[in-house]
Formats: C-alpha cells, structure tokens, sequence
C-alpha cells in the first residue's frame, strides 16, 4: 500500500506542470483576457472532445491517424535498423551512407512534402512514405553509433571461440546495441506522429489533422483546440506505451535493476 500511495505521488508530482497550465488555461477563458473564439474554455473544449468521441468522429480520425503512424513508424524502424547496422559492420556500405546521413539528418524532412506529393499523390501512401522518411534518420543514426560502441573484445573473444558471423550479430551484436536502438525508436515515434498530422493538414483527408483544418475552415474553435488536446493525450499515450515496452523487452539491461 505504501509503494502504491508513492507512486501515486510521484505521478501526482510529475502532472502538477499540466495541471497547472489546465487551471490557467480555464482561468484566463473564463476571465476573458481574449475572445471565446481565440482561447476556448478547457472545459467546453474537453465537453465537444466528449461529443466527438460518444459521435465516434474523433475515433475514426483517431484510426486513421494512428494507422498511418505506425505503419511509417514501422518501415523506419526495420530499414534504420538494417542500414545502420550495415553501415557500421560493412565499410562498403558505410562509404555511401556516411555522407547521406550526415547531410539528410539535420535536414528538415518536411520540406520533401511538395515532391512526396507530386510523386506519391495526397492519399494514404503519401502520408505513410513521408514518415518513414522524416523517422528513419534517428534509427540509423542511433543504431549505427550502438553496433559501432559494442564491446570490441567481447566480439574478439566470441570470434576466437568460433562463432560465426550470424550468430555474433544475433546473440551479441544486438543484445548489446538494443538499449541505445531503443532510445532511437523512441525519438523516431513522436516524429512520425508529428509528420502524419502536418501531411494530414497539408494534404487533406480523414484523420486528426484534417478534421483540425475542417474545423478551422468552419471557424470551430472548440473543434480545434479538442484536436489538440486529443493530439497530446495521444502522443503522451503513445510514448508511455513505447517506454512500457522498451522496460520490458530490456528487462535483464542494467538501466532496469532499480
């Protein structure tokens, strides 16, 4: 009982910064130091996110959205994965993808919208290869500096013992780069929903973003402001779910013995 109350302390603690900002948000509507048009209640905001929700029209943007995300998240993580660890184990490949990343990474990945949109169309594949694009930097990079920092004499040992290559990179080489794999994907993660909801704005569509436009359009204020805080209970969702699931497939990892 007391582990529980202290966590529900501690997760009190962490939560008091956006209970705060919901107050003020409430507050300052309610004292209107703007227009009802510009800043919204939370309260009437949160009450049309409850309408859209019992309608079911948030749900099926919500779906779409997030089916959008994974699956760009998904092909990001698989093909960062690969090149990075090809990268750092084949000097071939290595010599062509060293200059790729190092001008691709800072590169803002949003400004390749317009020729997505001109090869791909403003359908879902669109959408779904401009995140992979915009989420696969993080991958490879993270992977490539963890297969890179992999204990050279752990490697040198396992291969005077005469294990073959296959197995050096299965049983050792990911194991020991999994961890900072992981800190890559969580980066790559909110990327990816962040592009959906731009392509989505941009592009048009079902979805949370375009249904934020369409309400925009329609001068909806509260239609606006519950997507955005649809859009937040979403990615805070999403990210506590990926941190779920690095803890538990990283449970033997040092990072978890506390």
């Amino acid at each position: 009982m007391e582990r529980v109350n202290a966590n529900w302390r501690r997760t009190l603690l962490r939560s008091s910064s956006v209970i705060l900002l919901a107050v003020a948000w409430e507050w300052g509507a309610r004292m209107h130091f703007v227009s009802d048009f510009l800043l919204p209640s939370l309260s009437s905001v949160l009450t049309r996110l409850f309408e859209d929700i019992v309608s079911g029209d948030i749900l099926v943007g919500l779906g779409l959205t997030m089916l959008r995300t994974l699956a760009g998240f998904t092909i990001a993580a698989a093909a960062g994965i690969v090149i990075g660890i090809t990268i750092a184990r084949i000097r071939v490949i290595r010599w062509f993808f060293d200059p790729v990343v190092s001008v691709g990474n800072p590169l803002p990945k949003i400004a390749f919208l317009p020729i997505f949109i001109l090869w791909f169309g403003v359908f879902d594949w669109s959408k779904i290869a401009m995140v992979a694009f915009s989420s696969v930097f993080p991958v490879v990079v993270a992977t490539w500096a963890a297969t890179e920092s992999v204990d050279k004499y752990l490697l040198w040992s396992a291969e005077s013992l005469g294990v073959s290559k296959r197995q050096l990179l299965w049983q050792i080489v990911l194991p020991a780069a999994m961890p900072q794999v992981f800190t890559g994907l969580q980066i790559a993660l909110p990327i990816s929903l962040i592009v959906v909801i731009i392509c989505e704005m941009t592009m048009g569509g079902q979805g949370l973003g375009g249904s934020m436009m369409t309400s925009m359009r329609f001068a909806d204020s509260p239609g606006v402001f519950s997507g955005i805080v649809a859009i937040a209970i979403v990615g805070s969702l999403v990210v506590k779910a990926m941190e779920l699931i690095r803890k538990r497939l990283l449970v033997w990892h040092e990072e978890n013995a506390h």
